[in-house]
């Protein structure tokens, strides 16, 4: 009996699967860095490469919005479990930012909501707001950020109307520096776009620096532009687009950025470790501190990467065994 496409059920049962391929990346896996397009959402990015590396295992070491571009910071395998500590780190940017006019959402994706002429403000005017935006502030995010209220994404809640309120946090900008001014006039109105290079903690909103300088100046401020040049030790010189990304994959080349021993080493402070030593972690044990400060990753003879580790009183502990004694 034919189905409504013609083909028979038996004939459907008697064609040849489609071979399952395996992952290109081991089980301990490691960390791929895509120099991501605009346009992009970070889950777009994931899902796409999921596909590339023939696994699900593959996570994300913080956002990047749709309209940035630059490193993104990806875990694949096991390595996925390093991404947590990866997100705590600091991230460098480039970014362009428009005093004279604001918009809903801070950044050029969102409706304009005031504009005002910009073309007087001196660079001494502008660099003493800036002054006031380094250092240690307290920093009120985008309200189409990803921060979570009572389980929903602030974004979620703004897109449907609803009247968003965040709370200031503790951030720290170590540099905000103008590389460049260009005075803007549409004939109705005079800009200033000022391109920047910004230097901060985990959790810092680009787009709130430029909306709260512009505040500071009284004519408003919004990011047109963003590309993110490094997320810890990891930079623009690691990464590669997705389209290099499929074009390797395409002439079965090596995907990943750096494996899971190369990515532990580039992001952690190393603690030489025996072999002894190594059993002892593997197998849930704590060792003794040395008087390491932070997290720090614990390497046996052979340069495998057996866990990362904290010290606390008498011990040195796992907080994360990334070879346990069953793998």
């Amino acid at each position: 009996m034919a189905t409504e496409s013609g083909v028979t059920q038996a004939e459907r049962e008697n064609r040849p699967r489609r071979e399952k391929l395996p992952p290109r990346v081991d089980a301990f896996g490691g960390l791929l860095i895509v120099d991501k397009d605009g346009g992009w959402t970070s889950h777009d990015v994931v899902a796409k490469c999921r596909g590339l590396l023939r696994t699900k295992k593959v996570g994300h070491a913080g956002t990047l919005d749709p309209m940035a571009t630059g490193v993104l910071v990806l875990g694949a395998e096991r390595a996925t479990k390093l991404l947590g500590q990866l997100i705590l780190t600091t991230k460098a940017y480039t970014a362009t930012i428009r005093l004279g006019q604001s918009t809903i959402t801070d950044d050029a994706e969102g409706e304009v909501t005031a504009t005002t002429a910009a073309g007087h403000l001196t660079d001494a005017e502008i660099a003493a707001r800036i002054t006031e935006l380094t250092g240690d502030i307290q920093q009120v995010p985008a309200t189409v950020s990803a921060i979570k209220i009572n389980g929903e994404r602030a974004y979620a809640r703004a897109r449907a109307g609803e009247e968003v309120e965040l709370a200031a946090r503790p951030v720290t900008v170590t540099r905000f520096e103008v590389l460049a001014r260009r005075d803007i006039d549409t004939g109705t109105t005079r800009f200033v776009d000022l391109d920047v290079e910004v230097e901060c903690s985990s959790g810092t909103y680009i787009r709130a620096l430029a909306r709260d300088l512009g505040e500071k100046l009284g004519v408003g401020g919004h990011l047109t532009a963003l590309r993110r040049t490094r997320v810890g030790p990891f930079t623009l010189e690691h990464a590669r687009t997705l389209d290099q990304l499929a074009a390797a994959a395409e002439a079965d080349e090596p995907l990943l950025s750096l494996d899971i021993d190369a990515a532990v080493r580039t992001a952690f402070p190393v603690r030489e470790i025996s072999d002894a030593q190594a059993g002892d972690l593997r197998n849930g044990r704590w060792l003794e501190p040395i008087g390491m400060k932070g997290v720090y990753a614990a390497v046996d003879p052979a340069g495998h990467a057996i866990a990362l580790i904290t010290e606390s009183g008498k011990r040195a502990s796992s907080i994360l065994v990334i070879r346990p004694a069953n793998l």
